[in-house]
């Protein structure tokens, strides 16, 4: 009988709020990442440094609900190995265009 309440409840129960909010970028240099992103016009959400061992950082940006962390401490993963991330954006050529007047190398 357990098993078959457990599976009916979980038919009749309301799905979860899920909400995706971060991801973990790994950088080699804190500071140049955290201008890059600054410069990008991102906001700032917070730079926490705890001891030696641990710096994150985290940024929005403009219109997100997600936001990205980098830093000391908060990834294992090699620096520059973050593949498969989209910047979603309801016009290509402003974004671009605005992308350049930041000094970010676009392509075309």
């Amino acid at each position: 009988m357990t098993q078959e309440r457990s599976e009916a409840a979980i038919e009749n129960a309301r799905p979860v709020d899920l909400k995706f909010e971060v991801t973990a970028i790994p950088v080699a240099d804190v500071e140049r990442a955290k201008r890059f992103y600054s410069n990008l016009g991102w906001r700032l959400d917070g730079d926490f440094v705890v001891g030696d061992a641990f710096r994150g950082v985290q940024f929005t940006p403009p219109g997100s609900p997600a936001s990205i962390h980098f830093g000391k401490g908060v990834t294992p993963a090699a620096p520059g190995s973050a593949s498969g991330l989209f910047l979603i954006v309801s016009d290509i050529k402003a974004a671009r265009d605005e992308l350049v007047s930041r000094g970010v190398d676009v392509s075309e």
